[in-house]
């Protein structure tokens, strides 16, 4: 049911305009009337600036001269699927509910949860700072390609002094140009976009016009860095116009040495090159904030975007491999110039498209970095990207990355920047087809988007074209930035963030457990796997607080269900906390299995006299401030659970039925535990530390049945090896470490002492369990010549009340008498250093005879378990039926 602060409920009903919003649509800045930009201006027009950036005017020819048209094409090719993979995840989630500011982080942290969102987050507005910075520095590269003072040839307009110094303060100038944009808002950000779009469509429709118009023409070529000039004669490429033999020439690759930088050209490098300038895909999912409706916009905006782009590279590659010799293009990246019918509105194009994309990496990083410091997940040092202006304009993150992208322009290592830049976007588009993924995987019902051109083998084959993009292009960065995002998600897990998101883990792992656990089939169980599968009830669970935590330390890794019953009346507002409480504990063990886990043993507290007691005010790890809430909101456990019943007080279980249950469960195949004086039980054996440090202790098993003292005691039956097994198990805890398990033999009188204890430690050899044996004489009254004893016998009154009722006293005589005696065989044990005393008895396990089968004497029953556990500290009475130990590997 939807809360008061349920999402459902923070929608108008209708908007300004009758579309659906948010109140805080602006990425969180409260100013709904922020979102204005329409699917082309704000998703079209930056995603098609960005993919085209430099590349489209510099690199066109650089790709197909060294590539070849075919291998060009292929590699444009699954350069896009590998984008198109991305963007189909990416409308997926857009699709899926409302998108706020933030763009791709928003998507990531919304479904992978804040610590890995928060962590690429981070790392993609790191992309874009860097990115921006990139592209300005192009641009300034361009610039004085043609106007700088040192430029080689006689083509250039020597009026701009280089050096870099200058070069800095271009690039800073720009940046200003840039950032005033940015800073006035996103409407002016649009319409700045708009006419850039509009130079740089005007631009490339002059070079395909050229590519017809202009005639054969030859191109002197530059020479290259680090030859003399005046001694090396020129060189030169041809533009044929359109030549069948030219394009035959093209087919095949061809690569050799960049002539920009010396180093010999291969598919990879060249293929990082291409992909460099395609990877602006996200720019208009960053506008989301601004964008009127970014569900529809974000998926249709993205879409034309890629599908034009692809158009035009795919035409231009064409045209070049038609009209171009391979000298040309291998000598001369910016030969568009050389073609055009007028040369300047290329530069202007050039221009523009580096322009464009500093301004949408600038955006972009700023509403990136806002909807952080919305999110408060790194704390006061992003506090300055909170302040927006009256328009819901986030200014200070606009400034806090212009500051950034300043630092950045120092460094001025543009080869360098590119790469870490491209990696950095990648992982991004990684996180979002993980993201996707996961949302798919785990079948959450929730995850229903309208945009349905996707699958998990899309998301998946996205994920890993990603990941091998990232080592193909500099296995350097891709290492780096794999470990920076761990580095970041780990500080983000060891300082918390918000758990209200909804963690796509969870969804998962429901997932997986629940297909796993029906793969359980139950006819394939063997002995030598089984494991305790408890299923706990207890009345409160304030007064069992030790029992829960010894039953927790008994399960070994298996099935533990508590079952806190509550009774109320209904009429009074108040609600059975659990099911338990409808039905009898008989029908309640077949109902509770989990596919193939399903509970094999039930534990209960005993019935006894013994006032309540309430844990939570002792225990350290249950205590409560003082308003009765905990960090958070959630409310105390003090409200959530009554207090303990009080001294003399009627119990809501009678003995009748105390018993039944426990006869009920047997019936049932299923062995029972009964618990007794667990309150008793030292405080560092309940502990998740180790008991190494702890008092010595003993844990004494009696694995033969003290109600039964004729009959050939010195054997152990499927019960007693059910003890064995539960007493081992608890030594395996590491509180239990530090305790001895000690094994008592009772012998019958007819009996030679040695010969039961042989036969036991053979037995406790193929068990692999370490105990110490102790024989000790019980039964002496009885004559030789008297009959066996059946199970049961004194239970079900066949021997007399009050000869079992001695039976009972003696044993538990007995049993007491041990306790006293330590390893040194001593009574009151050996004693300890400084004269303290040997090691005590911390915990006992006595056999559990079966009640009998009259109900009407489990009152009896149950009084004979009283006399037979009387002031013996904690004691478990364990009946088990079903084998559970092997000797076999």
């Amino acid at each position: 049911m939807a809360s008061e602060n349920s999402p459902l409920l923070a929608y108008r009903l209708l908007g300004e305009e009758g579309a659906a919003f948010p109140p805080n649509g602006a990425g969180g800045s409260g100013v709904a009337s922020a979102r204005k930009l329409s699917t082309f201006l704000g998703v079209v027009v930056p995603t098609v600036l960005s993919m085209f950036s430099i590349v489209v005017f510099l690199r066109i020819g650089f790709v197909v001269g060294h590539a070849g048209l075919l291998q060009a094409l292929a590699m444009l090719l699954v350069a896009y699927v590998i984008l198109a993979l991305t963007v189909l995840s990416v409308c997926a989630i857009a699709t899926n509910g409302a998108v706020r500011g933030g763009g791709a982080y928003f998507m990531i942290s919304r479904t992978l949860g804040p610590e890995v969102g928060g962590s690429i987050g981070l790392m993609f507005y790191l992309a874009n700072v860097c990115g921006c910075a990139v592209s300005l520095l192009g641009l300034v590269e361009s610039i004085l390609d043609v106007f700088g003072a040192d430029v080689t040839g006689s083509s250039g307009i020597k009026v701009l002094p280089q050096g870099y110094g200058w070069n800095l303060l271009y690039g800073s100038l720009l940046l200003g140009l840039v950032g005033g944009v940015c800073a006035l808002g996103a409407g002016l950000y649009a319409r700045a976009s708009f006419l850039t779009f509009l130079l740089v469509s005007g631009s490339l429709a002059s070079v395909l016009v050229s590519f017809v118009a202009v005639g054969p023409r030859n191109i002197t070529l530059a020479p290259r860095p680090g030859t003399n000039g005046s001694s090396v004669p020129p060189r030169h490429g041809h533009f044929t116009g359109f030549n069948g033999s030219t394009l035959k020439d093209n087919l095949g690759a061809g690569y050799a040495e960049d002539y920009t930088t010396g180093a010999m050209m291969t598919f990879a490098s060249v293929f990082a090159v291409l992909f460099n300038g395609c990877t602006g895909i996200m720019a208009g999912a960053n506008m989301s904030g601004e964008l009127k409706d970014p569900s529809r916009a974000i998926p249709l905006g993205t879409i034309i975007a890629v599908a034009y782009t692809f158009f035009i590279y795919i035409l231009l590659f064409f045209l070049s491999s038609f009209t171009c010799d391979r000298a040309l293009l291998q000598g001369d990246y910016g030969f568009f110039r050389d073609i055009s019918l007028w040369p300047p509105l290329v530069l202007i194009g050039i221009y523009a498209t580096a322009l464009s994309a500093s301004m949408s990496s600038l955006i972009g990083a700023s509403r990136i970095l806002h909807a952080l410091a919305q999110d408060d997940l790194f704390g006061v040092i992003l506090a300055p990207a909170k302040v927006v202006s009256g328009g819901g304009n986030p200014w200070g993150a606009v400034l806090y990355s212009w500051g950034l992208v300043q630092l950045v322009l120092l460094a001025g290592k543009l080869n360098t920047l590119a790469a870490v830049v491209t990696v950095f976007y990648l992982v991004a588009y990684a996180a979002v087809d993980l993201s996707c993924l996961s949302l798919e995987w785990a079948s959450a019902p929730n995850f229903r988007p309208t945009f349905s051109l996707f699958s998990w083998h899309t998301c998946l084959l996205g994920v890993a074209s990603c990941l091998l993009m990232m080592f193909l292009i500099s296995p350097g960065a891709a290492g780096g930035s794999l470990l920076l995002m761990g580095l970041l998600s780990a500080l983000l897990t060891a300082r918390g963030g918000p758990s209200s998101w909804g963690y796509v883990s969870q969804a998962l792992l429901f997932h997986q457990v629940r297909k796993y656990l029906l793969r359980l089939d139950v006819r394939k169980e063997h002995v030598k796997f089984w494991r305790p599968q408890l299923l706990l009830l207890v009345g409160n669970p304030r007064g069992a607080l030790p029992l829960l935590r010894l039953a927790n330390q008994l399960k070994k890794g298996g099935l533990y269900v508590l079952g806190h019953v509550t009774l109320g009346d209904l009429d009074r507002g108040k609600w059975i906390s659990m099911i338990l409480s409808l039905i009898s504990v008989p029908s309640c063990l077949p109902s509770l299995p989990l596919g193939g886990m399903k509970p094999n043993t039930l534990v209960l507290g005993f019935y006894d006299d013994a006032p309540p007691q309430d844990h939570f005010l002792t225990d350290p790890a249950f205590s409560e401030p003082a308003e009765g809430t905990r960090e958070g909101g959630s409310p105390a456990l003090s409200t959530l659970f009554p207090p303990p019943r009080a001294p003399g007080s009627p119990r809501a279980l009678s003995p009748q039925d105390y018993v039944a249950t426990v006869a009920d469960a047997l019936k049932m195949n299923k062995n029972v535990v009964l618990a007794r004086a667990c309150g008793a039980l030292p405080p560092e054996r309940l502990s998740r530390g180790s008991g190494s440090s702890a008092q010595l202790h003993h844990v004494d098993v009696w694995p033969l049945n003290l109600l039964r003292p004729r009959g050939g005691p010195g054997y152990v039956d499927v019960c007693g090896l059910f003890l064995l097994q539960m007493a081992t198990i608890l030594s395996m805890v590491p509180a239990w470490h530090s305790a001895r398990l000690r094994i008592f033999l009772c012998l019958g009188p007819r009996e030679a002492p040695g010969a039961a204890e042989g036969r036991l430690r053979a037995l406790l050899s193929q068990l692999r369990i370490r105990a110490e044996v102790q024989e000790v004489v019980w039964g002496e009254g009885a004559e030789a010549g008297e009959p066996e004893e059946e199970e049961g016998d004194f239970v079900n009154g066949g021997r007399g009340d009050e000869e079992a009722e001695a039976l009972a006293c003696s044993a538990n005589a007995l049993v007491r008498a041990q306790q006293g005696r330590g390893t040194g065989g001593g009574p009151g044990g050996p004693e300890g250093r400084d004269g303290e005393e040997g090691p005590t008895t911390a915990l006992t396990f006595l056999y559990l005879p079966r009640p009998p089968a009259d109900p009407a004497r489990y009152p009896r029953y149950l009084a004979l378990l009283e006399t037979l556990s009387r002031d013996l500290g904690p004691t478990l009475l364990i009946h088990g039926v079903t084998p559970v130990t092997c000797t076999d590997l």
